[in-house]
């Protein structure tokens, strides 16, 4: 993909770094920052995809170059499927990423989800890509996993301390290495999917 200059469009410094730190090897690829100026992207779409279109279609008409965003949900089994698209603001608007893990344990513990079995849950990532010309695209990436009784780990972000991917002796993503996180992640899957759809090894 040579020459290729794209926008991470993610407001979220976290999220924004992730994307950066996954991507940054790939060959020709230069990612932008966000620019100061560009205000928030209201999130009212009600899937994933729609609203990492929304940031990524926003940030590329702000700039006049292609951006990349990303929209990211947890989904808990016991709870139908929530949060969900609803993820980063579980606990109310404004809520921090305690105060979204502390309700998550309380909605379980309300619904009587006692045991691995019952707290089954997947992390679902949707990487986005608008240009100038109006062509998209958009992959998807997801890791299984349970959703721990207490916070475990002191890395991460967002739900990073109670979520514990398959296969991985139920540490969660809060106890892993960056570089062990995104081998497994949904947002590493995603944007490494992303890389390779870019550079035309994907299918």
């Amino acid at each position: 993909m040579p020459g290729l200059t794209l926008v991470v469009a993610s407001a979220n410094v976290d999220k924004a770094a992730e994307i950066v730190e996954i991507l940054r090897m790939v060959p020709g690829l230069t990612l932008l920052p966000r620019p100061a100026d560009v205000p928030d992207v209201p999130e009212t779409g009600d899937t994933l995809e729609a609203n990492a279109r929304l940031k990524a279609r926003a940030l590329c008409e702000a700039t006049g170059l292609a951006a990349v965003a990303d929209d990211t949900g947890l989904e808990v089994d016991a709870l139908e499927g929530a949060p969900g698209v609803y993820s980063a603001r579980f606990a109310g608007e404004g809520a921090t990423y305690a105060d979204n893990v502390a309700r998550m344990l309380a909605e379980l513990d309300r619904v009587g989800a006692v045991g691995p079995d019952a707290r089954r849950a997947r992390f679902r990532s949707v990487a986005f890509v608008a240009r100038p010309d109006g062509s998209e695209l958009w992959v998807e990436g997801e890791v299984l996993g349970t959703i721990t009784p207490e916070v475990r780990g002191t890395g991460g972000f967002g739900y990073d301390p109670i979520f514990a991917p398959d296969g991985y002796d139920g540490r969660t993503f809060a106890q892993m290495s960056a570089a062990e996180k995104h081998g497994v992640s949904h947002r590493g899957r995603a944007f490494r999917l992303l890389a390779d759809r870019l550079s035309g090894t994907g299918s």
